[in-house]
């Protein structure tokens, strides 16, 4: 049976919905996961802050709506539009999946397949693991793998926006 996203919505807990297919997304991230997921978005957040770039917002989790069969909930997401319905119902500018071992194979082909399809400019998979961040950035319609590292890298959103976090800082070094 194919569900969609009116099922969607009546499920308890966290669901990601992929061509109608359903996944639960428990259970919660572990620690590493949680700290990595806020220091992105504290790098994400300074940067956009620093150049003054306004239209563009980071985001937690929220509901992708990439059609009525599939409903995915990112890590982070840059988007620079203004969102007017309780969920993204359009590409985001770029989006961050961050590896847990129950949704590393999901994140490295198929959503990495549904992203490049929508045409999200910039795809980050950050490996908590081995503390490295593959850049994936969409050319002539495919995602190439730009940088794999933590190394500075600017982003270009719209209007000329352009930012360069600090990767670094995503990692406790303590």
């Amino acid at each position: 049976m194919k569900y969609n996203y009116e099922d969607y919505l009546q499920w308890d807990g966290n669901w990601e919905l992929i061509e109608g297919i359903p996944f639960a997304m428990s259970p919660l991230p572990v620690p590493k996961h949680q700290l990595v997921a806020s220091a992105l978005n504290w790098v994400f957040v300074s940067a956009l802050k620093k150049v003054a770039c306004k239209k563009c917002k980071v985001y937690q989790p929220i509901d992708y709506k990439v059609n009525n069969q599939t409903v995915l909930a990112p890590d982070l997401l840059i988007v620079c539009k203004p969102i007017n319905k309780k969920f993204l119902d359009f590409a985001p500018s770029l989006v961050v999946e961050i590896l847990s071992p129950s949704t590393a194979l999901r994140d490295r082909h198929t959503k990495f397949e549904i992203y490049e399809g929508e045409g999200i400019a910039y795809y980050l998979i950050v490996d908590i693991e081995n503390e490295k961040i593959d850049i994936y950035s969409l050319q002539n319609g495919a995602y190439q793998l730009i940088k794999n590292s933590d190394a500075p890298f600017s982003f270009t959103f719209i209007d000329g926006c352009t930012i360069t976090p600090n990767l670094e800082e995503v990692w406790d070094k303590e």
